[in-house]
């Protein structure tokens, strides 16, 4: 008599997922922290595509900081407390040196389009990540011939990650722009800040007009807080951009 196969359990399965270990770490601010990983197997994906992470039996996507030739991969992510939380709490806990288990394919359709000539990339926080993924393998695989303009919100101005970077780049390529916006401008932990406030919804048109983009060879992206993308999809709708989609959501 045949013997039944045995099923194998989750957390089972799980384990024998490829590793991927923490190899660092830096702090961004008390929420916001970016890590380094180093997959022990071949990990491939396209600019703007999510990895899998997980640890203890729990899972969730994180979009990709890295572009495709960078040999680790690169994640900025942001604490959600208990009881909304449940792996990134853990996450916060860990340092380098610490294993992770990694699905072993990137997914997500959140890429580059290279048919429009003109790319608006809207973002709140760690939206920002695939549109510095796919600015970077842009600049890596020296194409030519399309222009970025990449506007980021935030509550406060030590958020923005890749600010510094986002404006070397924007200085050496002039087909580059980036506009960093505080929306809580009143506030001691904006004291200093000079650049553009206001919600990065509500600046949007203003952007449009001075960058002189139009429906017919622009592609609106946004990428970040659910509310901020609903906005961003009714205002640019109207005027007749197509707007693509990457929402964070909060764990559950």
């Amino acid at each position: 008599m045949q013997q039944p196969t045995p099923r194998i359990s989750r957390t089972d399965r799980q384990a024998q997922l490829p590793k991927a270990k923490i190899v660092r770490r830096v702090d961004v601010t008390h929420d916001l922290w970016l890590i380094w990983l180093q997959s022990e197997s071949l990990f491939t994906f396209k600019p703007g595509q999510y990895c899998t992470i997980g640890l203890e039996g729990i899972e969730r996507a994180y979009s990709i900081v890295s572009a495709p030739h960078e040999p680790l991969l690169e994640l900025f992510i942001e604490l959600v407390p208990p009881p909304d939380g449940v792996l990134t709490p853990k996450l916060h806990q860990i340092g380098e040196g610490a294993e992770l288990y990694i699905r072993p394919r990137a997914k997500g359709i959140f890429t580059f389009e290279p048919q429009y000539s003109n790319h608006l990339m809207v973002s709140t926080v760690t939206g920002i990540v695939p549109f510095v993924s796919i600015i970077r393998d842009y600049l890596y695989q020296r194409q030519q011939g399309h222009r970025f303009f990449l506007l980021q919100g935030a509550s406060y101005q030590e958020e923005f990650t890749y600010k510094e970077e986002m404006e070397r780049l924007a200085s050496k390529h002039d087909f580059i722009s980036y506009v960093p916006t505080v929306s809580r401008p009143t506030e001691e932990r904006n004291r200093g800040w000079l650049g553009e406030m206001g919600r990065v919804n509500l600046v949007v048109e203003k952007y449009v007009q001075q960058f002189g983009l139009a429906p017919e060879d622009t592609l609106v992206y946004a990428c970040g807080h659910p509310g901020m993308i609903e906005d961003v999809k009714e205002r640019m709708g109207k005027q007749g951009f197509q707007v693509k989609e990457e929402r964070f959501w909060k764990e559950d």
